[in-house]
């Protein structure tokens, strides 16, 4: 999905074919936010502004959505969730309004308040779009398993299991085993989570694997493995803060905390003084595009 919409958008670029182009850079930033790339995410998501100016489009929510979703600042969170909202009922669509439910059950989940994700994730699946319902299912198992809802969780994760094994693959696989373990005990749960992190492991979906290491940092300290936990959710929170994935970076350094570990803050880098057009500008400059060639990819003088 990553390397398609890179190669969507590169060759939608190179033909200056605009409409192309803005279909190109929403799937693009959305694949963006799921790799833990959201400082990539949001220098293409002004690209796509940019785009969308010139054709006289509105900017697809799911960009925004997906961003603010593992930004995890619910100020944001919400304010996107209420705009899209009125505007896919107007127009009557579902998809729309999938993908805002899905929005709220991530940034729920990162911020510990379960009930809210479950409700959220519930909705979101029943709309029933492949995309956000299939990702939603997840984000329902997790928070049902977190509020002692098994039954919910359980027929949660046969859906889930059934996409899985038509895909196939490491990511889909690998939430599976994830989420299963959540509903497991003892050795099965620890060879679950194992091999969770091996397959996410395997693949770009680099916000899944650092939750793969945080569920299981969680579920060790409950076992009261503490060196173990303490590993795992230091990996965790150090994948998280540098993403930029702020509400479960939170989650894990409370975890951390539990286990007596002191946890470091991160200094503020220096890139976050840049407005997002000026970050790409840097960006395109040390890929050694010229300042007509880079005027031209982002359409201003």
């Amino acid at each position: 999905w990553y390397v398609m919409a890179s190669r969507c958008v590169e060759q939608a670029r190179g033909s200056g074919a605009l409409p192309a182009l803005h279909f190109a850079l929403n799937a693009r930033v959305v694949a963006d936010a799921f790799m833990g790339e959201l400082v990539g995410g949001f220098s293409r998501m002004e690209e796509l502004k940019t785009v969308c100016d010139v054709i006289g489009s509105e900017l697809p929510p799911y960009s925004p959505l997906a961003l603010a979703a593992w930004r995890g600042r619910e100020a944001e969170v919400s304010e996107l969730i209420a705009a899209t909202t009125t505007e896919a009922l107007a127009r009557g669509e579902t998809q729309a309004l999938s993908a805002t439910q899905w929005a709220a059950a991530v940034l729920y989940n990162g911020l510990g308040r379960y009930e809210e994700a479950l409700a959220a994730a519930a909705r979101a699946v029943d709309y029933q779009h492949l995309g956000f319902s299939g990702w939603s299912l997840a984000e329902l198992i997790e928070a049902a398993a977190r509020r002692g809802k098994l039954d919910h969780a359980a027929d949660a994760l046969e859906q889930l299991a059934a996409r899985a094994r038509d895909c196939g693959s490491d990511w889909a696989l690998g939430i599976e085993s994830r989420s299963r373990a959540l509903l497991s005990e003892g050795e099965a749960a620890d060879e679950l989570y194992r091999d969770a992190i091996e397959r996410l492991g395997r693949t770009r979906v680099r916000t899944e694997l650092a939750r793969g290491h945080l569920l299981f940092g969680e579920w060790l300290r409950r076992e009261r493995r503490r060196l173990e936990a303490r590993e795992q959710l230091r990996t965790a929170h150090e994948m998280l803060t540098a993403m930029g994935v702020g509400a479960f970076a939170e989650r894990a350094a409370r975890e951390l905390l539990a286990t007596g570990e002191r946890v470091r803050k991160r200094r503020v880098e220096t890139r976050d003084e840049l407005t997002a057009q000026e970050r790409q500008i840097a960006r395109l400059a040390r890929d050694g595009l010229s300042n007509p060639e880079i005027g031209a990819r982002l359409f201003i003088s």
